[in-house]
């Protein structure tokens, strides 16, 4: 297991993050149909060296991007307006998934559903602890909902989980939601 990430290096972290996920233009990259782009191209649009990017990747506690060959993508999180096919596989989930939100948008979601919002998918937890760390990013009061995946699964939605584990649909609506 590596040690903690250093303030910049989570600093460096989100900036790739950003830069993979949500805005490549902003350092005037492009990436490709599956969202890679090569490790040379993404180190120097940043000014940094490959070593310092592994670093990143490498103690990455939610293992947010994968390097591949001489090539790195982000996992997962995508915005809707960097279009990029993940090649995701239909995966069957366990019988209930958990996703954290702050409190204040519970009432919102017990409503109208979970939507993707900006990305392209619902990001869902295998557990309450993942969900709880994953809720308090926004806000430390979270609440943590149950999601009846057997159920949606059963009613023809699809669920797909990206290479770092995080399961991803494209909507939960609100019938397959509790507390």
């Amino acid at each position: 297991m590596s040690a903690p990430l250093s303030r910049d290096q989570v600093r460096l972290s989100r900036r790739v993050s950003m830069v993979l996920r949500h805005r490549p233009e902003s350092v005037g990259i492009t990436l490709d149909r599956n969202g890679w782009v090569p490790v040379d191209t993404l180190t120097a649009a940043l000014g940094i060296t490959r070593s310092e990017l592994e670093a990143v990747v490498d103690g990455n506690d939610k293992s947010r991007f994968v390097i591949e060959d001489d090539r790195i993508r982000a996992s997962q999180g995508h915005s809707r307006r960097v279009n990029v096919d993940l090649d995701l596989i239909p995966a069957d989930p366990p019988p209930v998934l958990y996703h954290g939100t702050p409190s204040a948008n519970l009432e919102p979601i017990m409503r109208e559903g979970l939507r993707p919002r900006s990305r392209t998918h619902v990001h869902l937890s295998p557990d309450t602890s993942t969900a709880t760390r994953v809720g308090s990013r926004r806000s430390p009061d979270v609440a943590i909902l149950r999601v009846d995946t057997a159920a949606m699964t059963e009613a023809g939605r699809i669920f797909y989980r990206s290479a770092n584990g995080v399961w991803l649909t494209d909507a939960v609506p609100p019938a397959y939601l509790s507390r």
